[in-house]
């Protein structure tokens, strides 16, 4: 099985690399249009390939599967996320874009061929299995992938909650050894926004506290949750925020515009551009910045795509915030749904979107202000010196010093030492997350900044 899938590997890596070529240089190459006369004898030769095809297959064809198959492949042409969407799959479109709906919590994407993975959704059976963004689905119940439409692969792996789904994947990171895993199918839940008050690892009671709001994707109700979101962190007079939206697949484009919205006083959002030059459409901020001008730092990494693009570029072109991780996914297209009457539909790439800057981040990505790639920590040095002024044996005592020392001894007792990440407490996790950890530590830098610029700035003469 592991030799098949390698040399099948193998075979299909040169077909994309050419693939790849031939497709630049069909684009490069000018589009001469057919004549009405043309279309119709082009429609009328479709006509007769169904006809021959529908009469002389050697087994009993299934029209309507096979009409479905021509929609597919026309939209297909087009671009990785144009599609014909059957009664079943707008049905299940629209039960995924209202928060809730059945599979395994996992964006995908068409790869020349291949199923990609965009990113898993949190706290979903995908996520849990460990898939991460760049993965490549290679089998589906041990059936390969490469002949399927994404729409296809989508409802291979979806299916009743509690069954089972065996799924073969190749790791982005180097690791080509295929591993199988298999996922049990659940309703899935979409938690759009979650918040929290974070300090950084091994920090003080009285240290600087952080807003901290994840956001896994763009929903219908997330604007909404983020502005609750915020007026709760507000409360507790946090110093500034972290906007995380790793492995954000993305979502609907109004949801991103609202999201940026609540950060900014004003500026571009986002302009998006159509088939025609002049059709710019153009979204603006509103005045009112929820967060007040405190600090704002954007964590975004290879699995932040589409909506996600779309906050992270708003924030940084307006220079309203620090973004820091790794270079995005690149998705810069807008899709609608066009329903055809019947309850079927075409999910269709009516735009291109843009940065306030005028830059286009279709397959490039957004680029971090801050690089800091997922990593581990390794410690090489002790908190405390060996040597020091309080290595001394008459030197004076610091009694705010000692009292700090105890309390946190009493911690790092009662703490666990197991090293298993499904055994870890919130704040450990937090504490394993050192893109989490960055971005907390330039929050706090940017907010001490701020403050010493304000004790520093020169105040006004009292009149007499």
């Amino acid at each position: 099985m592991l030799k098949k899938i390698l040399i099948l590997l193998a075979c299909l890596a040169p077909i994309m690399v050419d693939a790849v070529a031939a497709e630049k240089k069909k684009k490069e190459e000018p589009i001469v249009h057919l004549t009405d006369e043309q279309i119709y004898e082009e429609l009328k030769k479709l006509a007769l390939v169904f006809e021959l095809s529908r009469d002389n297959f050697v087994e009993e064809v299934d029209e309507r599967k096979m009409l479905e198959g021509a929609m597919n492949g026309m939209l297909g042409a087009l671009d990785p996320h144009s599609s014909y969407l059957s009664a079943d799959d707008f049905k299940d479109f629209n039960d995924k874009s209202q928060g809730e709906f059945g599979g395994l919590g996992i964006q995908i994407t068409s790869d020349r061929g291949a199923v990609r993975v965009i990113s898993p959704i949190d706290d979903t059976p995908a996520a849990r299995a460990g898939i991460k963004a760049g993965d490549y689905i290679t089998h589906i119940d041990d059936e390969p992938v490469f002949d399927l439409t994404l729409n296809q692969a989508v409802k291979k792996m979806k299916g009743r909650p509690g069954t089972r789904v065996k799924l073969t994947v190749i790791s982005d990171d180097g690791d080509r050894e295929p591993k199988t895993l298999t996922l049990k199918r659940a309703i899935i839940k979409v938690q759009s926004v979650k918040h929290s008050e974070k300090t950084l690892a091994d920090a003080d009671e009285d240290a600087p506290h952080v807003g901290y709001i994840r956001i896994s994707d763009f929903g219908a109700t997330t604007a909404k949750d983020l502005r609750a979101a915020i007026k709760d962190l507000e409360k507790k007079q946090v110093v500034g925020y972290v906007l995380d939206v790793r492995n954000n697949p993305g979502g609907y484009l109004t949801a991103a515009i609202e999201v940026a919205d609540a950060f900014l006083d004003g500026g571009e959002i986002v302009s998006t551009r159509g088939k025609d030059k002049d059709d710019i459409d153009r979204s603006m901020a509103k005045p009112g910045d929820m967060i007040n001008g405190k600090p704002l730092v954007v964590l975004i990494n290879h699995g932040s795509a589409s909506a996600s693009e779309i906050v992270a570029g708003a924030i940084q072109d307006n220079g309203r915030g620090v973004i820091m991780g790794s270079q995005s996914f690149g998705k810069g297209s807008v899709q609608q749904q066009k329903a055809l009457g019947d309850g079927t539909a075409i999910h269709l790439t009516i735009a291109r979107y843009y940065t306030p800057s005028g830059t286009s981040i279709q397959n490039t990505g957004i680029t971090p202000d801050v690089e800091v790639l997922h990593s581990k920590v390794e410690v090489l040095e002790k908190r405390e010196s060996m040597y020091s002024e309080a290595s001394f044996r008459n030197s004076l005592k610091n009694d705010a010093a000692a009292k700090k020392a105890k309390k946190k001894s009493d911690k790092s007792e009662s703490k666990s030492d197991d090293d298993d990440d499904k055994d870890l407490t919130d704040a450990e996790k937090d504490a394993r997350d050192y893109q989490l950890q960055r971005g907390m530590e330039m929050v706090i830098a940017m907010a001490k900044m701020t403050e010493h610029a304000k004790s520093a700035a020169p105040k006004p003469d009292k009149k007499d």
